[in-house]
């Protein structure tokens, strides 16, 4: 164990609420010596290089831990396609990344908060501009994935995932995998997590972490009680911010209800401080349920402080919005620090992780809304294991969460975490372990009413002597498993390194995806330029409009001569109709880089404040003659 878990782990003994009994929080004390830590972190000698499973049923275990090749109907040959997507997160590369599951291929890239010169993002006008509009950063850090539903169910047509760097929220359109809207989150820094209204995607929900003066104009820095953290509701057809809600401490990870009325928050730093010491000294924080219906109702009625633009609504304990039967925000108490939170498939319980505390709190949906008192909508506090922070879900009643600690994957039953007592180890069905210290795990569907319980990605914080050295900065590790065959337990099936540092990711069904295969006129406002209707105008002295075309090897133009200072602007189609024949337009002097798929048009604005000869050309291999594939740009002095 190195040494900064064994800090955690003494600071988790430490606590006393260790798995909540109804009606207080008298819990057992954690006992950190009953086993083995050695697969929490620097594992030791031959053990590093196998995948363990473990039976808490039989000594002998159940098996499933020693395959990783893939091999078998968990293979997907050349040629052949997977059977569903799985949406990464890129971490602080700013993008989305998309592999295959069960082949675990990375089949693309999206990027999201920062520009990329490979699909040209953030080099039009088009990409350009949402960058500018979502504030103009360099970089985000997207964390949690989410695909819009319909009927709790996958629709494929949005993607969203928020910016944890810089308090951001971004729409994917799945229809060309492109990030199409980015929201600079007012009143917020850290947006972390990033979910849905459902069973419709009413609302997208940005959960804002840190916890900063509102606003945040330099006034009250020193205020302490100015501090909030804030839910932002946005509305996911015009990525605009509808309203917040203001709560005590801060918030971390957030899910929703099946049925739109509740969304969950995890919450940590109940006491408000501002260091790590001031942040960790009590032994409970909380789950906020926000009732959304009455959040609604308190905006409709004008029950809100406008901050920054935005309506706020007051959400704190102390807030007259939270007395009488009907508040706005719950709070339910939970052991210390709780991580992550998710709702179960059938829509009964939000289960939260302890992180800090080796029990999952389920908490039941439908008792939020009728106990006085949130702490008994507790309903079963299952001893899991060390470090837990995140939960799935297959189709069978089984949950499954990481244990960043052991290094662990614990799958166990929530109905019988229901029936059972508060710190029972019972429930527990099987462990298995992972390389190393998971973060989040996703199944397939997972945060669907439809799970499918087939596969499950376990995204690893550590890879240690996974793969081949790279120097001291590692590959993560993102560990496939099969979660189908219940009597055989977690196969490992095999590992995949993933370049630092994403976190979360959502698996999608294939046949809930439909990608364009080119693009559709309509669905831009560029007009398109076909061949025969390029033109060359120059609208004054020193503005000049260029409309091209590109396909396999020519320009609409082999030569433009424009002057010295002139505006260029240039629009240029794509005219190939066949897919997957990319041009570009690449002019590197003047910091001109498109990409353009098939029907697809472009534009770019610069300016010619270097005379002499340019050539533009296509940076996309796309025929025999594509090095042939260019035209000269030549710019004139002015005073020549």
């Amino acid at each position: 164990m190195t040494d900064h878990e064994r800090d955690i782990a003494e600071t988790a003994e430490g606590t006393d609420a260790t798995a909540a009994r109804r009606p207080n929080l008298d819990l057992p004390r954690l006992e950190v010596g009953r086993r083995d830590f050695m697969k929490a972190g620097a594992a030791v000698g031959a053990m590093t290089g196998l995948a363990g499973c473990t039976s808490v049923l039989s000594d002998e275990g159940n098996g499933g831990g020693g395959s990783s090749g893939g091999s078998g109907e968990h293979a997907v040959a050349p040629g052949e396609h997977d059977e569903y997507y799985g949406f990464l997160s890129g971490g602080h590369t700013g993008e989305i990344r998309v592999v295959g599951i069960p082949s675990m291929r990375e089949l693309m890239r999206i990027p999201v908060f920062q520009t990329e010169s490979a699909r040209g993002f953030g080099h039009d006008a088009k990409s350009s501009e949402v960058l500018e509009e979502g504030g103009g950063y360099t970089w985000g850090d997207t964390h949690h994935p989410r695909v819009s539903q319909t009927d709790n169910d996958y629709d494929g047509r949005w993607l969203f995932v928020n910016d944890k760097a810089n308090g951001r929220m971004a729409r994917v359109d799945l229809e060309y995998f492109e990030t199409d809207a980015i929201t600079n989150v007012p009143n917020s820094q850290a947006v972390h997590g990033a979910c849905m209204q459902l069973p419709d995607t009413q609302l997208v929900f940005g959960v804002g972490e840190f916890r900063v003066p509102m606003p945040n104009d330099g006034r009250d820095v020193d205020d302490l009680d100015a501090y909030g953290s804030v839910l932002t509701a946005i509305d996911p057809e015009t990525m605009d911010v509808e309203w917040q809600v203001e709560v005590d401490g801060n918030m971390d990870n957030g899910d929703g209800g099946k049925e739109g009325r509740w969304f969950f928050a995890t919450g940590y730093n109940s006491e408000e401080g501002v260091t790590q010491g001031e942040m960790a000294r009590s032994d409970r924080d909380y789950v906020k349920a926000f009732d959304i219906p009455a959040i609604w109702d308190a905006v409709e009625a004008g029950e809100y402080e406008e901050i920054s633009g935005v309506p706020v609504v007051d959400g704190t304990m102390d807030s007259p919005l939270n007395e009488g039967d009907r508040p706005v925000v719950r709070y339910v108490p939970t052991p210390k620090s709780p991580h992550g939170v998710s709702v179960t498939p059938d829509g009964k319980y939000a289960i939260a992780s302890g992180k800090l505390d080796p029990t999952c709190t389920v908490i039941g949906i439908e008792e939020i809304a009728e106990v006085d008192d949130p702490q008994d909508a507790i309903l079963g506090q299952p001893r899991v294991g060390m470090g837990p922070l995140h939960t799935a879900y297959d189709d069978r009643g089984h949950a499954y969460t990481t244990l960043f600690i052991d290094s662990q994957v614990a799958k166990w039953d929530y109905e019988a975490a229901v029936e059972a007592e508060a710190g029972s180890e019972e429930p527990i069905l099987e462990k298995h372990d992972v390389h190393y210290n998971p973060g989040h795990l996703i199944a397939s569907e997972s945060y669907t009413a439809s799970p499918q319980g087939d596969y499950l990605v376990s995204l690893n914080k550590l890879s240690k002597d996974r793969f081949l050295p790279v120097g001291p900065i590692h590959p993560e590790n993102d560990q496939l498993f099969y979660i189908g065959d219940d009597q055989a337990g977690m196969e490992l099936v095999k590992d995949k390194p993933s370049y630092p540092e994403p976190h979360d990711a959502s698996v999608v069904h294939r046949d809930k995806i439909e990608p364009a295969k080119t693009w559709d006129r309509d669905d831009y406002d560029l007009e398109f330029v076909p061949e025969g209707e390029e033109s060359f105008e120059r609208v004054d002295e020193s503005t000049v409009e260029i409309e091209m075309w590109a396909r396999r090897n020519e320009y609409a133009f082999p030569e433009v001569t424009v002057r010295e200072g002139d505006e260029v602007t240039i629009r240029i189609s794509n005219v190939e109709t066949t897919s997957d024949v990319i041009h570009s337009l690449a002019i590197p002097e003047y910091d001109v880089n498109l990409a353009l798929a098939p029907q697809d048009t472009r534009e770019v604005t610069f300016t010619a404040d270097h005379p002499g000869v340019f050539w533009a050309y296509c940076a996309y291999f796309c025929s025999a003659l594509h090095l042939e594939m260019r035209s000269r740009i030549l710019v004139e002095p002015r005073d020549g």
